[in-house]
């Protein structure tokens, strides 16, 4: 871990005791979120001792269980068929959203029966496979068919036995690559703008926790492994890569690295009795059910379970963040502070993130289970009753156990960065 410089609010005889001269405060920079942390030099190297003793054995325990739980053999992921029989994936440009303009043409190739279209049709142009160039008649789902316009780019599914009964060439989804690549873009360009060499970092940790995920976490899962085993060392694995990458190897990235892990605890502990006393099965929905049919033995309920953990990382590791680094900048500015008042003055910052915790992952699931809850609120039935069903208590209870985790670690954090910081009996400390 790196010896942090110090700030420039230190007195002369702290810069004299650090091995530094007092002249040395008008190069030091302010105090910033993850900013420069004055520690003396007997302090420093006790609080590192501490965390290399509790981080290490963590490290070496995630690469044992990566080890150990990496699947090998053959890969689940894209074993099953994309398409059925001689259907093929094939792309295509909406020329006309009137399907008349084009029912003449596709006729005349013998590839649309009198009164074999469907009313949600528009005109495309095939631009790929056997068929390129060619404009047919493509059938949209009514309610995709609003979103459709002309220049659109569709991805279609090709049937060659459906030349006699209508056309062949059936939707399946809008093409999404440019616009969705755009944004990315964009975020990329804004992130590294406003954040620097920060937000570069942040970036790498996003993409290495992200490779953790899709080449650990899902094949393992998949591959039948302990759900809660691989969930647990995925998330510390994705924690350690992306709080070291983004914000340096430092004491307070590894106190809200340790204020991190004792949320996902908490959250774990939580979710396994949430599931267990509210009699979740994680069996709601088309998706589940089919996961069911492919992965046989696949355990849903635990399934469900690890799911409400990673939900709560980003934000977990968020808060941990700010307020490991409160603690230590209120040490630094005031090495004579008792741990009690470090961890009370910590809590009075720590209180406004809870206050804001509170509604932060409610509006989130609010936002995007919005249809559902639209659906369920047509139907006469007693608001307690819809509330509690199935896909929204599942959902309830997910939002309910990462916000408590969240909150308590909170407390948990301020706890071990007021424990690691030793009271310094300087005689100049301010009240």
């Amino acid at each position: 871990m790196t010896h942090e410089p110090a700030p420039s609010q230190q007195h002369p005889d702290e810069h004299a005791r650090s091995g530094r001269t007092a002249g040395t405060g008008a190069q030091a920079h302010s105090h910033t979120h993850l900013g420069p942390l004055h520690l003396s030099e007997n302090e420093h190297r006790r609080v590192v001792t501490v965390l290399a003793g509790l981080v290490v054995p963590l490290v070496l325990a995630t690469l044992i269980g990566l080890a150990v739980l990496w699947p090998t053999g053959s890969s689940p992921v894209g074993s099953q068929s994309f398409t059925a029989g001689s259907a093929s994936p094939e792309s295509a440009t909406v020329t006309g959203l009137d399907v008349a303009d084009c029912v003449q043409a596709a006729a005349a190739l013998g590839s649309v029966s009198d009164g074999s279209l469907l009313d949600s049709a528009i005109c495309a142009e095939i631009t790929t496979g056997a068929a390129a160039g060619v404009v047919m008649p493509v059938h949209v789902p009514a309610e995709s068919l609003p979103a459709a316009d002309v220049g659109d780019r569709l991805n279609v599914i090709y049937t060659a036995d459906a030349l006699v009964g209508g056309t062949p060439f059936v939707f399946l989804d809008y093409d999404r690559q440019v616009p969705v690549g755009a944004l990315t873009v964009v975020y990329l360009v804004v992130v590294v703008a406003v954040a620097g060499r920060k937000g570069v970092l942040s970036v790498v940790g996003l993409l290495l926790s992200s490779a953790v995920l899709l080449l650990f976490m899902i094949p393992a899962l998949l591959k039948g492994g302990s759900p809660m085993a691989v969930t647990l060392t995925g998330s510390v694995a994705m924690m350690l890569l992306a709080v070291y990458v983004a914000h340096g190897v430092s004491v307070r990235t590894t106190t809200a690295l340790l204020g991190t892990l004792a949320g996902v605890v908490l959250t774990v502990l939580l979710s396994l009795w949430g599931v267990a006393a509210a009699n979740l099965t994680g069996a709601v929905g088309d998706d589940a059910l089919t996961l069911t049919a492919l992965v046989p033995g696949l355990d849903l309920r635990s399934l469900l379970t690890c799911g409400m953990v990673i939900a709560g990382l980003g934000v977990l590791n968020d808060v941990t963040i700010t307020q490991a680094s409160a603690v230590w900048e209120l040490h630094a500015a005031n090495p004579a502070l008792g741990r009690g008042r470090l961890f009370t003055g910590g809590m009075r910052i720590g209180r406004d993130h809870i206050a804001s915790t509170v509604y932060t992952l409610a509006f989130a699931y609010a936002g995007t289970a919005l249809p559902l809850i639209l659906s369920a609120s047509l139907i006469d039935r007693a608001v307690i009753d819809t509330v509690l069903s199935g896909e929204i208590a599942e959902e309830l209870v997910r939002t309910l156990v990462s916000s408590i985790g969240l909150v308590l670690a909170i407390p948990a954090t301020t706890l071990i960065a007021a424990l690691l910081c030793r009271t310094e009996r300087t005689g100049h400390a301010e009240p």
